[in-house]
Parts: C-alpha cells; structure tokens; sequence
C-alpha cells in the first residue's frame, strides 16, 4: 500500500460561494493525484473540540441537543451527544474542550485527557474535531447560546456504551469518543 501523502491535489483555482459564521463553502477545481481533474465542493470549519465528562469513575454526563440538521432523520432533531464546540480563533483544542463542558454542563473540568482527532466528514470538509475525557469535575453554573437547546443527562458509562455499540447513540463525535474511551479504560 503507498502512503497516501505521497502526492497531494493541485488546487487549479477556487470560488466562494459562501462564507458564514460557522462555515466557508468553496468550489475548487483540483488536479487529482490519478491525473484526472474535478470540481469539488468543500466546507471550510475551524475545527471543534468534543468532551465525555465523567462525573464519577462510572457515571458520564451526556447532552440530549436539538440539531435542526437533522430534524427530518432519526430522533426528530434530538440527539445524544458528548459536549462539544467550535474552537474559536486562535483556540487550543484543550481550552475548546474546558470551556465547551463548563458552558453546556455547567461543569468546570479538573483533568481532561487526549483521545484522538478525527475528521468529521472528509468527503466534503475538513473539520477537525479534537476528543477528549474530563474527569475532577466541579459544578459551576451552564451558559447557553442561544441557539443551544439542550439537558444534560447523567448515565452510567457502561450504558453509554451499549447505546453506542446498539447504535441507539448515533452522533459519530460520540460515539467515537465512547468507544475509544472505553478502549482505554478497559
């Protein structure tokens, strides 16, 4: 198998169709690393943090958040999630991840612990979304946007996991975050 870095896309020219507060979306035509050219679409994110915060060494808290993307799908809108934001310019994941759990739980973060980073959807944008576990967790009180429309729901983590693994959890950030963490923790 070759390295897939050997050779990169040659991005022949580009044009904006939309630049937003969350999102760029561009057209780019690109000469493929086969030789063949293409016309792509790609959304541009900053890249986001995600958060499985574990209130105890068995109980996690999770969010159940309306996401208007996916109103018409499964669930109604309604999906179970691990907390998780957008960074902001010039953010270190870690400090997205601190403030993203203390501003959707209402828990400040002790020790919070690398996963992984993994690209939500590589198909058509490069969003980075950096994992993480929070543990020592202190109550302090929630800030929502006011877009966010959310309860926290407290679980043991072992049920976490089975909903992940039964795909009942279908939010990939968290199911990736669960499953990995449960890899870790045994």
């Amino acid at each position: 198998m070759s390295d897939l870095r050997e050779t990169p896309a040659r991005v022949l020219s580009t044009r904006e169709i939309y630049h937003g507060r969350v999102v760029h979306l561009v057209v780019e035509e690109v000469a493929l690393p086969n030789g063949h050219q293409a016309t792509l679409e790609v959304i541009h994110h900053p890249g986001a943090a995600a958060v499985l915060p574990f209130v105890s060494p068995t109980e996690v808290l999770l969010v159940r958040q309306y996401r208007h993307a996916t109103a018409g799908a499964a669930g109604g809108g309604y999906l179970l999630e691990i907390p998780a934001g957008k960074l902001d310019p010039g953010e270190a994941p870690e400090a997205c991840a601190r403030r993203e759990t203390e501003e959707e739980i209402g828990h400040a973060v002790g020790r919070l612990t690398r996963l992984a980073a993994i690209f939500t959807a590589p198909g058509f944008t490069d969003e980075i979304i950096h994992l993480f576990t929070a543990h020592d967790l202190v109550p302090t009180a929630a800030r929502l946007g006011p877009d966010e429309v959310l309860s926290v729901v407290r679980m043991e983590f072992a049920a976490a996991v089975a909903m992940a693994e039964r795909g009942e959890i279908i939010d990939s950030k968290s199911v990736c975050a669960i499953l990995m963490a449960a890899r870790k923790l045994g």
